[in-house]
């Protein structure tokens, strides 16, 4: 049974959410009401994914979040936000957020994403793919895909599983163009405009990440999309 962290400041849609996601989704789930409450939840227990929503009193989600990518780089996290602006979904995909969903929704869509999610970090894990495929060389970078890291001479960077899964689509495509629409639709299953720009974040990590390597360098193809090029 996958274990779910909760993290709601109202305690009747906290309460809802709970004991829908328990019966149908067959979870167990660990409400807290407060950021504060949440992230001493998340120290002492061991979750698979976190739900959080942003406007909360003590400690807001994004905060929330990001404190607990401090701690573990890779569990899924949702957040949850009442706002619609473009700026703020950003943010949660900027803070390493997998997903998020806009108040109000039908908890069956909650429930989906969930279990999206989940069977992504299930499918990774157990990814049986050769070494061929599993581990890249990418100019002085070793690129370990089931690790999630790339390594440049004794510098390693952890990388999210967006991170991850985005270089393994330029690393299979190296020097060749990856389209905008195949890699948003492989790695988000959409390829909307919210979706676009998270993936725009992302993209603008890894060339930090890569920047170490004057011949390595993620380019932009107009009106196409990117290539992994190197020198």
């Amino acid at each position: 049974m996958k274990k779910i962290l909760l993290v709601e400041d109202d305690p009747n849609l906290g309460l809802l959410l709970q004991e829908y996601l328990q019966l149908k989704g067959k979870f167990e789930v660990v409400r807290c009401s407060d950021g504060d409450e949440g992230l001493q939840a998340f120290t002492k227990q061991a979750f698979d994914i976190c739900i959080l929503d942003v406007m909360m009193p003590k400690k807001d989600g994004f905060t929330l979040g990001k404190e607990i990518r401090k701690i573990n780089e890779h569990i899924p996290l949702i957040f949850a936000t009442a706002k619609t602006m473009i700026e703020d979904k950003t943010e949660a995909f900027t803070l390493g957020g997998d997903d998020y969903i806009t108040k109000p929704f039908r908890i069956e869509e909650l429930l989906l994403r969930i279990n999206a999610l989940l069977k992504r970090v299930s499918e990774h894990k157990n990814d049986e793919t050769s070494v061929q495929q599993s581990s890249f060389q990418i100019g002085d970078f070793v690129f370990d895909v089931a690790a999630q890291q790339i390594t440049y001479k004794e510098n390693t960077q952890r990388l999210s599983t967006k991170e991850a899964e985005l270089l393994k689509l330029l690393c299979q495509k190296q020097n060749q163009v990856l389209t905008r629409e195949e890699a948003l639709l492989a790695i988000w299953h959409d390829d909307n405009y919210f979706n676009g720009r998270s993936m725009d974040v992302f993209l603008s990590k890894l060339r930090k990440y890569l920047k170490a390597d004057s011949k390595v360098e993620i380019i932009n193809v107009h009106g196409r999309g990117y290539k992994l090029f190197i020198r």
